[in-house]
């Protein structure tokens, strides 16, 4: 039965990295390709870098998928799904200062942010918190040219400024703020979302151009305990791989 859960969870968050879905009222779609985890290192051998898928579609980028965390650095259990499929973020063009919040609920929840990555990369977290329950996240990696990564944090700001509560036209309620996130990189927010008793948070932290985020989506209340530590192996993880 767990397994079952598993497999419809992970499919769900998938479809977020592919097609850029809001909150968990959105429709599931495709679930990205499988990634064989490592072998396990013995002795003093040097540990081997995570299996990558070598291509992908618009927007994959193979060097940054090999900059995600690995499942050895999350919680026992846990497992990682290299996701080789993104939808291209909302661009340079931003939201006009009268549009319907209830259509910028993908931006306001942090599934897609404004400006133009140079590269993405993304993957499915989930992992076991309790005999009947699992976590499932998502971790995403955005490079940028420019200052796009500090424009991106900026938009958001000020985006859950003027939507704070948000009715979508499915005729859920979305409450949205934004507060300090935990002390990593140059810079990080909290984004809660919630719409009853669903959650729909993210950790945002930017390390120089580029932006780490850990967004999580339909889980059970309490959730979000998970972005701050989860956000901090990521972090190790894309600092020790950097050239």
């Amino acid at each position: 039965m767990l397994r079952m859960v598993l497999g419809r969870s992970v499919a769900v968050l998938a479809v977020c990295l592919t097609s850029a879905c809001g909150p968990p009222t959105a429709r599931p779609a495709t679930e990205p390709a499988p990634v064989t985890e490592p072998a396990p290192v013995t002795g003093s051998v040097a540990p081997t870098k995570p299996a990558v898928p070598a291509s992908g579609g618009a927007g994959y980028s193979a060097a940054l998928s090999a900059r995600l965390v690995t499942a050895e650095a999350l919680p026992p259990g846990a497992s990682v799904q290299i996701a080789t499929v993104m939808a291209a973020d909302a661009g340079e063009r931003r939201p006009a200062a009268d549009a319907p919040c209830a259509d910028l609920i993908p931006l306001l929840s942090a599934s897609r942010l404004t400006g133009t990555p140079t590269a993405m990369a993304a993957a499915t977290l989930a992992f076991e918190v309790g005999p009947d329950d699992l976590w499932v996240g998502t971790e995403i990696l955005r490079t940028y040219a420019d200052d796009g990564a500090v424009r991106a944090l900026a938009d958001l700001r000020a985006l859950v400024a003027r939507c704070r509560s948000v009715v979508a036209s499915s005729g859920d309620r979305y409450r949205f703020a934004v507060a300090p996130g935990p002390r990593l990189g140059a810079e990080s927010i909290h984004l809660s979302c919630a719409s009853g008793e669903l959650e729909c948070d993210s950790v945002l932290v930017r390390v120089g151009t580029t932006l780490l985020v850990i967004l999580e989506q339909g889980n059970a209340p309490g959730g979000h305990r998970h972005l701050a530590p989860f956000a901090e192996a990521a972090l190790r993880r894309y600092q020790a791989t950097g050239s």
